[in-house]
C-alpha cells in the first residue's frame, strides 16, 4: 500500500481562508484541495440551496424537449419511458414516468433485458413501442451514440427525445431533442450529471412550465440522490445540492419503494455510504438477476404493503446475487492458482456457466486480492462476454481498443468496460491483452495508493474538527472523506483482532501525552504485530462517530497501518 501526501495549497491561500473563516490551517487546507478558495465557494459548499441549481433552459434542445412533450399530451399520443436496468436507468425512468403519470394517464416505461438486448436503446424496444402505438419514446442514460436505433424509429414515425450523460460520437442521433451537457454545442454550466440527473432537468423544465416551483419537485430527489451515488459521478457543483437534498428526502420522506428497502436498516439517519451498499446494490440486483423492471415497479409504487413485498423479492434477488458472486469469486481464484497465473500484469479468467449479471462485481473482489486490470468471461450465446474492471491510472478502455482485432465488440471508460469476443479468439486476445498491459501499466500503478488529505497530531481532534467534517457531506467522487495519517502513535494495550477469521482489528491509540481514542481496521487483521510491539507506529485513517448505548464518541477509521521507520 502506496500512501501519498496531497500537495499542499500555498501557504497565502491557507492563511486566507483560515481567517475568513475562522478554522485551523488544515481544514483550509482540506477546502482549497476541493477547489473552495473563497469565502463565497465555502458558504455554498456548507449551505447547499435548491437556489443554486441552473435554470434547465440553458441546456440545449431543452426547449424542443418540453414543447414535443407538450404537444404529445396535447394530441393524447403514448409516450415510452425507455432506460437501462442499472440504478441510473431504473431510477431515471422512475423519476420520469412517476412525474408525467402525475398529470398525464399514457405513459408506459421500458427496461431492456440484460441478456436479451443488452445495454442501450434496443430495435427489440422500438418494435414493442411500434407494436402498441407509441409515438413518442423519452430515452434516458442512453441514446447518445444510438444513430441506427433512432433512424430504424424515425422510418416507422416515432420520435425520440434523448436524456444523457455520455460523451457523443462524431455524429449525433437524428432525434427532436437531445438533452447531454457533454455535448460539444451545449453551454450548460454543469457536465457532471448522471442520467437520472438529466432527467431531473427535464422535468424541472416541464415543471416551470407548468408554473410548479422547484419544492414540488423536491419529493423526486431521493431518485436523484440514489443514482448519484450509485453512478459514481463527482459530488460536487449542482450533483452536490442534489445529493444533499435528495439525502434529506431518504431521511425524512422517501417513497413507499426505498422506504420498504431500508426499513429493515437499523440506523436512523443514512449518509452517501449506506445509499451506495445498502440501496444501490438492491436496485440493480433486479437487473442482475431477474429484470429490471422489478425495480421500476418498486420505485414507482404508492402503496407501501405492496412495496414491501416488491422489496422481499428484490431482497431475495440480492441474496441470490450474493451467493452467486460468492461462488464465482472463489472459482475464479482457484482457477488463477490452478493456472499459476499470480504473478502476471493481468487477470483474464473464463468459464462458460458463470452468471453474466455479477461477473462485474467479480471483477472488482479479484482486484482487490490481485491489484490489476481484471476481465471475468462467461458464455453468452455462442459468444463469450467479459466485464473488465481497472486500477487507478491504468485504462482499461485503451488497453482493450490496442486488442481490438481479437474481439466483436467493446465499450466503455478508462475502469470499467465490456466486451464479446468468439470462442477461439479467447486465448490469443488473452496473450494480446497480458503483453498490452505489462508494456503499458507503470510500476506503481501495481500497488494499491491511499491518498492522505493533512497530517495531523490526535490533539488536533475536536468536537469542532468532528463537526466542521461532517458538514462537508455528501462524500464522493472529488470531494473524498477526509484521510488524515498520524505519526509516532502507540496501542494502550488493547489491540485484537475481530471477526469470525481474524480479520478485522480493534485499537485503543495514543500519541505522546494525547487522550486515548478507539479504531477500527476492517480487513487490517494481519497488521496486529505492528502494534503489539514497543515501536511506534503510523496511522492513516478517516474521523467518524460511533454511537453505543446513546453515548456518541470520535473512532479513527483505518485506512492502513504502517511501521514508524521510513
Amino acid at each position: 500500500m502506496r500512501w501519498t501526501l496531497k500537495p499542499k495549497p500555498s501557504e497565502d491561500k491557507i492563511k486566507h481562508l483560515a481567517q475568513a473563516l475562522n478554522v485551523e490551517d488544515f481544514v483550509a487546507t482540506l477546502l482549497i484541495q476541493r477547489g473552495i478558495e473563497t469565502f463565497e465557494d465555502a458558504r455554498n459548499f456548507f449551505r447547499p440551496s435548491l437556489e443554486h441549481l441552473h435554470d434547465p433552459y440553458l441546456m440545449k434542445d431543452m426547449d424542443k424537449a418540453v414543447a414535443r412533450i407538450e404537444l404529445a399530451i396535447e394530441n393524447q399520443e403514448n409516450i415510452l419511458v425507455f432506460g437501462d436496468y442499472d440504478v441510473d436507468g431504473t431510477t431515471a425512468v422512475s423519476l420520469v414516468s412517476a412525474y408525467l403519470k402525475s398529470y398525464y394517464p399514457n405513459i408506459a416505461t421500458y427496461i431492456p433485458d440484460r441478456y436479451d438486448e443488452g445495454y442501450g436503446i434496443s430495435f427489440k424496444g422500438i418494435d414493442f413501442a411500434d407494436d402498441n402505438g407509441f409515438s413518442l419514446i423519452i430515452a434516458l442514460d442512453c441514446g447518445i451514440k444510438s444513430i441506427d436505433h433512432i433512424a430504424y424509429a424515425k422510418e416507422k414515425n416515432i420520435d425520440f427525445i434523448i436524456c444523457d450523460h455520455h460523451r457523443p460520437g462524431n455524429m449525433l442521433p437524428d432525434a427532436v431533442a437531445i438533452l447531454d451537457p457533454k455535448r460539444e454545442d451545449c453551454s450548460y454550466p454543469y457536465d457532471e450529471l448522471c442520467g437520472c440527473g438529466v432527467g431531473f432537468k427535464l422535468i424541472q423544465a416541464l415543471g416551470q412550465n407548468r408554473n410548479e416551483t422547484i419544492q414540488d419537485l423536491v419529493q423526486y430527489l431521493d431518485l436523484v440522490a440514489t443514482a448519484i451515488a450509485a453512478d459514481i459521478v463527482p459530488i460536487t457543483g449542482e450533483n452536490r445540492v442534489l445529493a444533499y437534498f435528495g439525502l434529506q428526502v431518504i431521511n425524512s420522506d422517501p417513497r413507499p419503494g426505498i422506504k420498504a428497502l431500508v426499513h429493515q436498516v437499523k440506523k436512523k439517519t443514512l449518509d452517501i455510504t449506506d445509499v451506495v451498499f445498502i440501496i444501490s446494490p438492491r436496485i440493480n440486483a433486479a437487473g442482475r438477476i431477474k429484470h429490471g423492471n422489478h425495480a421500476v415497479e418498486l420505485l414507482t409504487e404508492f402503496n407501501f404493503e405492496q412495496a414491501q413485498q416488491f422489496a422481499s423479492e428484490i431482497e431475495q434477488h440480492n441474496s441470490d446475487r450474493k451467493d452467486l458472486d460468492k461462488r464465482i469469486t472463489k472459482e475464479a481464484f482457484q482457477q488463477i492458482i490452478e493456472n499459476q497465473e499470480e504473478e502476471r500484469f493481468s487477470t483474464v479468467v473464463f468459464q462458460e456457466d458463470w452468471h453474466k449479471g455479477v461477473i462485474g462485481i467479480v471483477a472488482s473482489r479479484l482486484i482487490e486480492t490481485y491489484y490489476r486490470p481484471t476481465l471475468v468471461f462467461t458464455k453468452s450465446g455462442d459468444k463469450y462476454a467479459a466485464s473488465a474492471r481497472s486500477v487507478k491510472g491504468f485504462d482499461v478502455y485503451n488497453a482493450l481498443d490496442a486488442c481490438a482485432e481479437h474481439l466483436e465488440q467493446f465499450g466503455g471508460h478508462m475502469y470499467a468496460a465490456g466486451m464479446t469476443l468468439k470462442a477461439e479468439n479467447y486465448k490469443p486476445f488473452k496473450d494480446a491483452f497480458e503483453k498490452q498491459v505489462s508494456a503499458t501499466i507503470l510500476p506503481e500503478m501495481r500497488t494499491p495508493e491511499i491518498e492522505v488529505d493533512a497530517e495531523i497530531n490526535f490533539t488536533d481532534i475536536t468536537p469542532k474538527l468532528v463537526r466542521i467534517l461532517k458538514q462537508f457531506e455528501p462524500f464522493g467522487p472529488q470531494n473524498m472523506t477526509p484521510v488524515f495519517m498520524t505519526q509516532n502513535v502507540k496501542d494502550t494495550g488493547y489491540a485484537k483482532t475481530l471477526g469470525a477469521e481474524e480479520e478485522h482489528l480493534r485499537l485503543f491509540v495514543k500519541q505522546n501525552n494525547s487522550e486515548g481514542i478507539a479504531a477500527i481496521g476492517f480487513g487490517l487483521g494481519k497488521k496486529i504485530n505492528i502494534t503489539k510491539n514497543q515501536n511506534p507506529f503510523q496511522l492513516a485513517y478517516s474521523l467518524s462517530e460511533n454511537e453505543w448505548n446513546g453515548t456518541v464518541s470520535t473512532q479513527l477509521m483505518l485506512k492502513d497501518i504502517r511501521t514508524d521507520e521510513r
